[in-house]
């Protein structure tokens, strides 16, 4: 029997990370890692296994000198803290495995430090690493030669997180995206064929979430609707058990602006009480889009402004990812890319200048070029040359356009003109499973009102900003006078702790004119 410890290291501040808005909202992290409860689960009974996330608690180093093997997982954020964390166990003569996205990517990155490595998906390899090990025949390298067969993925050990430091859970549909965007690594991790899981994986994965309380989820699908067809199925079985269950869990998630084509699929998203969808956008630059190969964003349907708003309209609110630094972006995109947020009302945008990862079509083709700064530190915080500005001029750009984006009148100005002119009916379903039981309304809106208040309540009093202060009791007012819903008033007051982790991020990248360096 094996002592098995798996470790997802901290993270540094991100967009998404939310690192300043969470000491209001009483946790220690956004959301789990997907992966590690999964290879938990994977686990032959016979092994003992632990998960630490040290997003939540510290490392224990001489808990893990007393482990068998130590394994690690890692995203292209987190690669400097995994080496950082690999030199320490060595140092200790720790038997270290590392898998998980970036490895996947640059495999040589961590050369020296880990005992095993592993490409790509783990399925298979895992459990093949685990009786190799305790043969006393393991090898360096597994790589899943075969795409795993979702429909046989089991459930994650949940019961292993320390639940309560998280503001969501995490769970997965499906695998696989069917485009071809040049900057991706999706593709290379999980190919261009979807693969879902069944209905009765997906709701046992829901109930085993649930005994751990973890009733806000999102699904970590890189795209929902990569299986169209598929994936209505799935939907409509979630969405019969959520009213079922008194809609107990609420989902945000990712998806191409395709969506924007079908909609009976956003009746569906909605119907399972999916209330917010992440979509990337990138650019409303179509050569851009062009050149990225992101055609699904050019094709048809009008104007990519008019399919948010489609989306919007169908009770989904739009999240989005944009990116500059393409080569057809000069000095005007930073402006066109603030218009876009404006006409289209879409509060939180994840902006990134444009990076290149191993393994994608984009490394391939500006290392051709002699455009990649392959330096391991980019002092620009991007590894791209690009073509039609100067570097300063990207990151200048790029740091006044997340400075743009959240100013408070532009942030609030959108929030206000999503829920208050456009009436945004945010979780339609579950509003109206509700009116149909007003018991468990009184009950739902009591708890949310309370909760507003709650959270209100520590945004006064530890937003050190006064001015800051005085904005969000202002907006809050505002709303509070023209829908005076416990369950929109206590989403807005969550804008406010998102605008607060935004708007400290974004002034102090003007600040210091350091950008957090992805690659």
């Amino acid at each position: 029997m094996a002592d098995i410890v798996l470790i997802n290291p901290r993270f540094e501040v991100s967009y998404w990370g939310l690192e300043y808005a969470l000491p209001l909202l009483g946790k220690k992290c956004n959301l789990p890692t997907a992966c590690l409860p999964l290879i938990a689960a994977l686990t032959p009974a016979a092994h003992r296994v632990a998960i630490v996330d040290e997003n939540v608690e510290p490392i224990d180093y001489d808990r893990l000198a007393r482990a068998d093997i130590v394994g690690l997982t890692g995203m292209v954020v987190q690669r400097r803290r995994m080496r950082e964390i690999l030199r320490e166990l060595k140092a200790r003569g720790v038997f270290t495995v590392v898998g998980g996205p970036w490895v996947s990517v640059q495999e040589d990155y961590f050369d020296g430090l880990a005992d095993v490595i592993f490409i790509g998906e783990a399925e298979t390899t895992w459990p093949q690493f685990l009786d190799e090990w305790t043969d006393g025949r393991h090898q360096h390298r597994y790589e899943q030669l075969e795409r795993t067969d979702m429909t046989r993925v089991p459930v994650p050990r949940y019961d292993l997180l320390k639940a309560r430091n998280y503001v969501f859970g995490s769970i997965q549909f499906s695998r696989g995206c069917p485009f071809q965007c040049e900057f991706c690594d999706i593709i290379v991790t999980f190919g261009r064929k979807p693969r879902l899981k069944t209905s009765a994986q997906v709701i046992a994965e829901l109930e085993a979430m649930r005994r751990q309380k973890l009733l806000i989820a999102f699904i970590v699908d890189d795209n929902l609707i990569g299986n169209k067809v598929a994936v209505k199925t799935l939907l409509r079985d979630v969405a019969a058990w959520q009213v079922a269950e008194g809609y107990p869990f609420q989902f945000f998630t990712e998806a191409s602006l395709n969506l924007a084509e079908d909609d009976e699929l956003m009746e569906l998203m909605v119907a399972a009480n999916i209330t917010a969808v992440f979509i990337g956008i990138e650019t409303p630059n179509e050569e851009s889009l062009r050149e990225t190969k992101k055609y699904q964003n050019v094709r048809k349907g009008g104007t990519i402004v008019d399919r948010v708003r489609k989306v919007q309209d169908s009770g989904l609110e739009v999240w989005c990812g944009m990116i500059v630094g393409f080569d057809h972006d000069d000095a005007r995109i930073f402006k066109a890319q603030s218009d876009f947020m404006r006409q289209t009302d879409i509060m939180h945008a994840m902006v990134g200048m444009l990076s290149a990862i191993p393994k994608t079509p984009l490394h391939a083709r500006l290392k051709n070029e002699g455009r990649l700064d392959l330096d391991e530190e980019q002092a620009f915080g991007t590894n791209v040359i690009p073509l039609g500005m100067t570097r300063e001029a990207l990151r200048d750009g790029y740091i006044g356009l997340m400075q743009d984006l959240y100013d408070t009148d532009s942030y609030f100005d959108r929030l206000e003109n999503l829920y208050l002119a456009r009436g945004f009916n945010f979780a339609r379903a579950r509003n109206a499973y509700l009116n149909r039981h007003p018991w468990q309304r009184w009950r739902a809106q009591s708890f949310d009102a309370v909760r507003a208040a709650g959270l209100f309540l520590l945004l006064m009093k530890n937003v050190p900003d006064a001015e800051l202060r005085r904005i969000y009791r202002h907006r809050m007012a505002t709303m509070l006078r023209h829908r005076p819903d416990p369950s929109v008033l206590f989403i807005c007051v969550v804008k406010c702790a998102m605008h607060y982790h935004h708007y400290t991020m974004s002034h102090q990248m003007a600040e210091s004119r350091t950008l957090v360096n992805t690659f």
